[in-house]
């Protein structure tokens, strides 16, 4: 890479992923089939209960509980849906916490998630997401 190329994240390699880390992968593969699908249910499947959805969205903090952001998905995928681009660009593992940074390409915004997961009785589930969009 020289100096004035942007580096350009190498999307996760599952094929040497840990039993752990591939248990990692399911409240994320749940939470892509919650945009692809726009159906709330997997987001709720994805997430803790308790789960906070972060961002500076267009300059002012926000802060929406899983059941505010779960009022955004309303059943009708989008129409660019076969275009858009998900994907795990890295995921960090140490007990029962974790981390993932996830790219989401939805038509002219990519959005940059970072997920803090936690280890619970019914497996991993995310616990908080903090996010950045920026037009492509």
């Amino acid at each position: 890479m020289n100096a004035t190329s942007p580096a350009v994240p190498r999307a996760y390699d599952a094929s040497n992923a840990t039993a752990e880390e591939a248990a990692v992968r399911v409240p994320i593969e749940q939470y892509f089939q919650g945009h692809a699908k726009d159906d709330a249910s997997y987001m709720r499947q994805a997430f803790l209960p308790t789960a906070h959805i972060e961002s500076m969205r267009e300059g002012p903090f926000t802060s929406w509980t899983r059941e505010v952001y779960c009022e955004r998905f309303k059943g009708t995928p989008a129409p660019d849906e076969a275009t858009r681009v998900r994907r795990i660009d890295w995921i960090d593992v140490h007990g029962t916490a974790a981390c993932a940074k996830i790219t989401l390409i939805h038509g002219p915004v990519t959005f940059t998630d970072y997920f803090v997961l936690l280890k619970t009785e019914e497996g991993w589930k995310i616990a908080n997401k903090a996010f950045h969009g920026q037009p492509t």
